[in-house]
């Protein structure tokens, strides 16, 4: 008689909010074990507490640990590792941002983004690679960004950053290839998307910082992730205007420089409801973690998309009989990202009603409109 397989852990940095947040509620809400890590345990607690609610029966744990401090984030992983079991899929979504001129940011503000957003991935992966390589198994999901087929603007310390993560993801890909490793590496290409990642990163321009549209939903990335840790490893862009925008930088880096440069960075993109966000950040979180409320979505949910025409395809491409999924995940299609939020704006799930805005009000943001059309910046 075969034994049974055991339900999957996964552990993800950045977990508190944005990205990280919505990819741990959509690997609750497919059976997964999930470990949560992040700079703040009272932030930590409410975003457990939040998935908790979303879906009641959740195996979940957490451990706070900063991601540029290797030993905590070791111990985190341990941490993990005892209440879940063995981690099989890591996922380094933790990551800031400041925005203003080069000369503008000051060397102590760079230096953090760079150890954070970079530094941190090359921390984490160090962390999965410990727990993985013993077993031969496993897979890391590095989110990176579109910003790495070319430098934008006002973001030259996140710029940089996030094309070191893409560099590192390649090198280290073909060392474990080489090694002859069953470890999977993975690095995802998101758009703009409306998570409080803008009310966090410290702004020198005068005003907030803000996404440039085409700005999609958390959930959209969370599908990314999730696609991503289960597929076969390997670099993945999220949308087709990302596609776009990457195949125009290999045509002509001047054209894409232009096409950048033309890009509204230089105004301010106003907020849906400035009151509908009670917890938005009154100081950046650079180098502290804010006391707030933890929140999957920014302040531009109304103009964020809620789904990728791209991300559907990939979906259905992952379907097909030549992909393998991980050991012990379910054949069967599990429940879509964007069933984690009501299908339109204002409407609530049994589950939120049930825990969510009882106990956490604050703890979400009004849903996206789905739109009829695709693209990314």
């Amino acid at each position: 008689m075969t034994k049974p397989e055991r339900t999957r852990v996964v552990a993800i940095t950045g977990a508190s909010s944005g990205i990280g947040l919505c990819s741990a509620a959509l690997f609750a809400a497919r059976g997964w074990r999930v470990g949560l890590i992040s700079r703040s345990d009272a932030r930590l607690v409410n975003a457990v507490a939040l998935i908790a609610s979303l879906t009641p029966g959740a195996r979940l744990t957490h451990a706070a640990a900063d991601v540029i401090d290797s030993e905590a984030l070791s111990s985190a992983a341990r941490s993990i590792t005892a209440a879940l079991g063995p981690i099989d899929v890591w996922v380094n979504a933790a990551g800031n941002g400041v925005y203003g001129r080069f000369t503008d940011v000051s060397e102590r503000e760079f230096r953090r983004v760079t150890d954070v957003t970079y530094l941190g991935t090359v921390n984490g992966t160090r962390v999965a690679l410990a727990h993985m390589q013993p077993r031969n198994e496993g897979s890391i999901v590095n989110v990176c960004s579109a910003v790495v087929f070319h430098g934008v603007p006002l973001m030259s310390s996140y710029s940089g950053a996030k094309a070191a993560v893409r560099a590192f993801g390649q090198s280290l890909r073909l060392e474990l290839r080489l090694a002859g490793s069953r470890v999977r590496v993975g690095t995802l290409f998101p758009p703009a998307i409306n998570t409080p990642f803008f009310d966090h990163a410290a702004s020198h321009m005068g005003f907030p910082a803000r996404p440039v549209p085409p700005v999609y939903a958390p959930e959209v990335a969370a599908e990314g992730v999730y696609a991503c840790a289960t597929g076969r490893g390997g670099e993945m862009i999220l949308t087709g205007v990302v596609i776009a925008y990457a195949l125009i930088t290999r045509l002509s880096l001047r054209l894409a420089g232009y096409l950048v440069s033309k890009s509204d960075f230089a105004s301010e993109l106003p907020q849906d409801d400035a009151g509908s966000l009670p917890d938005r950040a009154s100081a950046p979180a650079l180098f502290q973690p804010q006391d707030s409320r933890c929140r999957m979505q920014g302040g531009f949910a109304s103009r964020a998309r809620g789904w990728s025409t791209h991300l559907r395809l990939l979906s259905i491409w992952r379907r097909l009989p030549t992909t393998r999924p991980l050991a012990g995940e379910p054949v069967a299609r599990p429940p879509a990202a964007t069933d984690l939020r009501p299908a339109r704006p204002g409407a609530q799930s049994p589950a939120t009603r049930a825990g969510a805005d009882r106990d956490h009000p604050q703890a979400g943001s009004a849903q996206p409109r789905r739109t009829a059309s695709d693209s990314i910046r």
